[in-house]
């Protein structure tokens, strides 16, 4: 059985009012289009893929669009979506036994999902993915003031809300948009219908959401972990040497031995500045303090990671949360946790809340086991300022 998709992506998006066509837009910093045609790419069952542009586009294919070692053709669409569908099945005729049809604005389907709708449409002829309604539905009507009131409630039982992929066999679709020449269908198993086709119902996923709105996109971009949403990681060491406090977070915690180093040597706040340096793609703390700068000579290392925070949001990031793992073999981390978290935050100025700091021990291996240095990790996510 040889499968073509067809990503319909004919429109221009109007209703997301971004100025330019949705299915370009970037969800987690890559287009929505590109999103869409790697699903198809990456699927074992589908041999070619058409996707179907805007003329304008079309005669001008966006960058990024990838398909391996399959087919991969851009055509130009039609004045309405079954217009589209249309062209991009007389590029496929006759090589395929079965198509797949998919909304470019639905860029997180999954590969079981196009299995399933595929497997049931080589069964039956025509499926589609779709979702039971969980909401009770009604029906409207425009009452004489001009607004809209309950008509009815219809049995949500039976109430299914269609999303793509749909799938048919090639002579199912052929005779479906043959007769749907004369009608206005939204979708491809609206035409199955109206040309007598029963249409088979696969389970859809709540995750394939359709972009439509900049809420949506919003949404999508979240999903997808934003454009700019980035983790940076960070480490430092220092050995344990008498004759100096010992200060994690900026607290100083009492103990027999402090850390060595050019500033206080907080291992907790450098690793979080690495993170955060890390996270923005901003180098590493050495380059923004060296220890030949005799600023940062005994300075506190919580106005390093301040400042690191400020060139974050000089960059157009904030910090959402941190995770550090404090390691030494002694004093215990545990009592001063809360107040290390409370030093972090307020050198990030984000909220306690969003600090986390835990400590382990080394189990008695290498230099940090032996008690003769203390190593900190930390984990940083940054996002794009609102």
């Amino acid at each position: 059985m040889r499968v073509a998709a067809i990503i319909a992506a004919g429109g221009r998006g109007e209703r997301l009012g971004a100025g330019v066509p949705k299915q370009l837009l970037p969800v987690g910093g890559v287009s929505i289009l590109a999103r869409s045609v790697e699903i198809f790419a990456g699927h074992g069952l589908v041999d070619e893929i058409v996707v179907v542009l805007p003329a304008e586009l079309a005669a001008d294919p966006p960058a990024g669009l990838h398909a391996g070692a399959k087919p991969l053709r851009v055509i130009a669409g039609g004045a309405r979506r079954q217009d589209s569908v249309r062209r991009g099945f007389e590029a496929v005729a006759g090589r395929a036994d079965l198509v797949v049809i998919h909304d470019a604005a639905r860029p997180f389907a999954s590969l079981s999902l196009v299995t399933r709708v595929i497997e049931a449409a080589e069964e039956s002829g025509a499926a589609l993915a779709a979702v039971a309604a969980s909401d009770t539905v009604k029906l409207a009507r425009e009452d004489a003031a001009g607004g809209a009131v309950v008509e009815r409630t219809l049995p949500r039982a039976r109430i299914h809300l269609a999303q793509t992929p749909q799938a048919f066999r090639t002579e199912v679709l052929a005779a479906a948009i043959e007769a749907g020449r004369g009608i206005e269908a939204t979708d491809e198993a609206a035409l199955a219908e109206a040309a007598g086709f029963p249409v088979r119902l696969v389970p859809g996923e709540a995750s394939n959401m359709k972009i439509t709105t900049m809420t949506d996109l919003t949404t999508a971009d979240a999903v997808a972990g934003g454009p700019g949403a980035r983790v940076g990681a960070g480490y430092d060491l220092h050995r344990l040497v008498e004759g100096r406090p010992l200060v994690l977070g900026g607290v100083t915690i009492p103990f027999d031995r402090g850390l060595a180093g050019h500033s206080d040597a907080d291992v907790a706040a450098h690793a979080v500045t690495d993170a955060v340096l890390g996270a923005i793609a901003g180098g590493d703390i050495g380059r923004h303090f060296p220890d030949a700068d005799p600023r940062w000579k005994g300075a506190s290392s919580l106005a390093m990671l301040a400042h690191a925070a400020g060139v974050a949001r000089d960059a157009g990031f904030e910090v959402v949360n941190v995770d550090v793992v404090i390691v030494a073999e002694r004093p215990k981390i545990a009592p001063y946790a809360d107040a290390i978290r409370a030093g972090l935050a307020g050198a990030l100025g984000i909220a306690v809340a969003r600090v986390s700091v835990k400590g382990k021990t080394n189990e008695g291996l290498d230099a940090v086991g032996r008690g003769e240095a203390m190593a900190a990790h930390a984990v940083a996510l940054v996002s794009p300022r609102g």
